[in-house]
């Protein structure tokens, strides 16, 4: 197992060999065999961060290197996780019924003791649900500002949902992560509260509900519910306003760019009148018709056709 100290020796030396394929490939291949990864490692010598930078390598046995490597690092820090989750076993506080089976008073979160929590099982409490009625205990890194998050999103996501408290747990901690890989190797402490405060009230907005189920059904993973545009997380409705609007804007900065011509060759459905300026543009294939653009002189009315 290699010690903190050789990691960053060979980050830094990955960092400079930039540009020799061969090198890059000795020392990920270094990296690989000798790399034991733990959540602490990787945040104290950044060779999470530095390694995958070469995921878009036009190098094909790179790229094909790094991903491999980045995947079986994320997958031994949370099999380390959830073996954590494991030993810290929250009591319930409600009734947990399998989507197979009748509700009864047993401990039901997953198939077996010990099992993964499957997001089938229902979890009935008679209590508001939160991290202190569900019983679990959200103080996982020991650290002030990430255990409020993953306290905040519980709460969020726990709320009038029937998926059991390790469930949810594990969604809230596996969300708080990627937003601080985010801290860890682009932002700074500032922007991650700005990213969590997005995410939060994206979650908690009554006119967003189908976020929530999307997030705790695991429809939408914790990457990429991080790595969307705020504007991605906004409810169907107010996408296809948005998508007007942009639509709308687009034709008026078109009609206001282009040079136009005036005629009576055209009426206007909305007033009939005949006074209409018009452009042209190729909006499809060369073999296509041109699109007509009009807009009425006396009442502003605007369509188009082709």
């Amino acid at each position: 197992m290699m010690d903190a100290k050789d990691v960053v020796v060979h980050v830094r030396n990955l960092e400079k060999s930039k540009g020799n394929d061969e090198s890059v490939l000795e020392i990920l291949r270094i990296l690989e065999k000798e790399v034991v990864p733990t959540e602490k490692l990787l945040r104290e010598t950044k060779v999470g961060v530095e390694v995958n930078k070469f995921k878009k390598s036009e190098n094909a046995e790179i790229s094909k290197l790094v991903k491999r490597m980045i995947g079986a690092w994320k997958d031994a820090i949370n099999k380390h996780k959830k073996a954590k989750l494991r030993q810290q076993q929250p009591p319930q506080q409600g009734v947990s019924a399998s989507s197979g089976g009748a509700a009864d008073g047993s401990n039901n979160d997953g198939a077996k003791s010990g099992d993964e929590p499957r997001k089938t099982d229902k979890f009935v409490s008679s209590k508001i649900r939160n991290t202190k009625n569900d019983g679990v205990d959200p103080n996982v890194h020991n650290n002030k500002l990430r255990d409020q998050v993953i306290r905040a999103l519980y709460d969020a996501l726990a709320k009038d949902s029937e998926h059991p408290p390790k469930s949810i747990l594990q969604t809230s901690i596996a969300i708080e992560e990627e937003m601080h890989k985010l801290n860890d190797s682009s932002i700074k402490e500032k922007e991650y509260k700005d990213k969590y405060r997005v995410i939060y009230s994206n979650i908690i907005s009554r006119n967003n509900p189908d976020l929530k189920v999307k997030i705790a059904n695991g429809d939408l993973s914790p990457e990429q519910l991080v790595n969307s545009d705020p504007k991605d997380l906004a409810p169907e409705h107010l996408k296809k306003k948005m998508e007007e609007i942009k639509k709308q804007n687009l034709f008026n900065a078109q009609g206001a760019t282009i040079e136009r011509s005036v005629t009576d060759r055209f009426t206007c459905g909305k007033c009939k009148e005949k006074k209409v300026s018009y452009y042209q543009l190729q909006t499809r294939s060369a073999d296509e018709p041109l699109t007509t653009f009009c807009t009425c002189e006396a009442c502003g009315n605007r369509w188009k056709f082709s």
